[in-house]
């Protein structure tokens, strides 16, 4: 495949939505379009690394403090962050402060890399989306500013109808589905400069509303599965990511590591990419 660039390794900051939820494996795992982007670069690059980083329910402060330094520390081609958004949707946001920590997190990260790569995150249509719509443009507004100061790319999903569309959302209506990670994968893809594979923001098929007894099922289903818990770790303080690190993540020696593809003439899904010991 014909391509204008090469880069030799990426690494991935973020929240849920860099760590893949709800893009599930069968063995319960999540993927995700990181996973996606990892294996179509190695692909093309071999000798690629890569390592995942990202923990869901994760706040902007948390990812500048606990996330990249150690994804500095690897010193790789390219580095994704996409975080803040955890931060707009609590009741009580100060984006003076979430805009402080993002540029302490992108002050680490860019001398660190050959490109940075920041995002202007997908939201669900509905009311959430437009409850917290002014907090989120001002995120993504200092994100422009951002990247233009550090010379990072910035991949615009919020600009795509299409990842609005509430089918490539899961019933949680927090994260992307397989087909909705599977586009921002190809989004990345092409704003590092890839030969195009497809229009990621083709529209889905038309279809027909839910009657409105579906939606009171689904409604009542969301309620009871993720809106009531996530109420209930906002009350006490808890976190969806407690206790949890990045995937490539070794708590134990305080450090990132590596995955590279063990064949690289057949790469294939980096759940099955050997950790690359010093």
């Amino acid at each position: 495949m014909e391509m204008n660039a090469t880069y030799t390794s990426l690494v991935t900051v973020g929240d849920s939505f860099t760590e893949g939820m709800s893009d599930r494996l069968p063995d319960g795992s999540y993927r995700g379009w990181a996973d996606l982007l990892a294996a179509r670069m190695a692909a093309v690059q071999p000798g690629f690394r890569y390592a995942n980083l990202a923990v869901r329910g994760k706040l902007i402060g948390q990812i500048a403090a606990e996330q990249a330094d150690a994804a500095a520390a690897l010193r790789p081609d390219v580095v994704t962050l996409v975080g803040g958004l955890n931060d707009t949707l609590r009741p009580k946001c100060d984006m003076g402060r979430v805009r402080a920590l993002l540029d302490e997190a992108v002050e680490k990260l860019a001398p660190a890399c050959k490109q940075l790569v920041l995002m202007r995150s997908p939201g669900r249509q509905g009311p959430v989306l437009e409850r917290f719509r002014p907090r989120m443009e001002e995120l993504f507004a200092h994100i422009d500013t951002l990247a233009a100061r550090h010379g990072a790319l910035v991949v615009d999903l919020y600009g795509a109808p299409v990842l609005g569309d509430q089918r490539l959302w899961d019933v949680d209506r927090l994260h992307l589905t397989a087909e909705g990670h599977r586009r921002v994968a190809e989004a990345v893809w092409q704003t590092l400069g890839y030969a195009a594979e497809e229009d990621w923001r083709t529209p889905l098929p038309a279809a027909v509303r839910p009657r409105w007894a579906q939606r009171r099922v689904a409604d009542a289903r969301f309620a009871r599965e993720h809106l009531v818990p996530w109420i209930g770790r906002r009350l006490t303080g808890r976190s969806s990511g407690d206790g949890r690190n990045g995937a490539q993540f070794d708590p134990a020696e305080g450090r990132a590591f590596w995955i590279s593809p063990a064949d690289d003439a057949a790469p294939g899904p980096v759940t099955g990419w050997r950790r690359i010991t010093d």
